[in-house]
């Protein structure tokens, strides 16, 4: 057991030091810069100018439309990485399964293609 705790010691020394650094900094910064809000602090701040609706506006749809896909597409993009990695140790299971992967993803492009979800109008 005592082996455990030498190897891993350095670890949490490790992580203490980087505790303390950061306390010790952000104590600095609250004492050496005094924290004094002004007008031009506190005020509303959109694009230069003062805000002239309200923040809940509606958003179109579409907008969620397009970053739902996004989200889909990069997504499906980082499980393509590491395959792409380890592609000449895979065996015959795990090419094919990647590629039927790569089917459904291209049907579901195409879907979407034909459904207008990526026209803009």
């Amino acid at each position: 057991m005592n082996v455990i705790y030498n190897e891993y010691s350095a670890i949490l020394i490790f992580f203490t030091l980087a505790f303390l650094i950061s306390l010790i900094i952000l104590i600095l910064s609250y004492t050496l810069n005094p924290q004094q809000d002004d007008q031009e602090k506190v005020s509303a701040y959109e694009c230069g100018f003062n805000p002239f609706d309200d923040a809940r506006a509606t958003f179109d749809v579409r907008f969620y439309l397009v970053a739902i896909l996004f989200l889909i597409f990069d997504l499906e993009i980082s499980f393509l990485f590491p395959w792409s990695l380890v592609l000449g140790q895979l065996s015959f299971f795990g090419f094919w399964s990647m590629i039927l992967f790569l089917v459904i993803l291209t049907l579901g492009f195409i879907y979407e293609w034909k459904k207008g979800a990526l026209e803009w109008e």
